[in-house]
């Protein structure tokens, strides 16, 4: 990840070797918290381009942080679920 622009109030990163999938549940994440005003991002090559994405907030870094955070932790929960469906159909 590589920090292309970091106020107190926006934040943007370059996301190295992430795509669509990483980009878009992090920028739906981030506008569920009530601090952060705006998130997008953009890959502008769709071939060789690396994602960039935005926040403006409150604090910014400490949403996408956040953010982050809780996209691990709904991954986790998921793979749990599979798991756990897993050994049901086994039985």
């Amino acid at each position: 990840m590589k920090v292309i622009k970091e106020t107190k109030k926006e934040y943007e990163v370059e996301i190295t070797g992430e795509s669509h999938s990483l980009c878009n549940t992090l920028r739906k994440t981030l506008m569920e918290d009530d601090d952060v005003e705006a998130a997008a991002y953009v890959i502008e090559h769709p071939i060789i381009g690396q994602p960039k994405l935005y926040v403006k907030g409150k604090n910014p870094k400490k949403s996408l942080q956040t953010a982050a955070e809780t996209v691990k932790s709904r991954s986790e929960e998921l793979k749990s679920l599979i798991i756990s469906s897993e050994d049901e159909t086994k039985k």
